[in-house]
């Protein structure tokens, strides 16, 4: 089994054409709480159209929540 893992630095690249949505509002939406593309999606005020972007989306997120454990934010005491 092979493990899909995308990493570009480019954080303007369109991640869904139908709805307009970049990869860093991707991202932020991941690093704010969004654990599915719906979630993410819906943080952008939208939901997925055609569903191309899914996979991709799906790494975007699944990579911010893997950097979000390994490097969990500091709690204010």
């Amino acid at each position: 089994m092979r493990t899909l893992r995308i990493t570009i630095s480019n954080k303007l690249m369109i991640v869904c054409v139908c709805n307009a949505i970049r990869e860093e509002k991707v991202r932020e939406a991941a690093r704010t709480g969004a654990c599915t593309v719906g979630q993410a999606y819906a943080r952008c005020g939208t939901k997925a159209k055609c569903g191309s972007c899914l996979p991709f989306a799906r790494a975007i997120i699944n990579e911010e929540r893997a950097a979000l454990a390994a490097n969990p934010p500091a709690v204010a005491a």
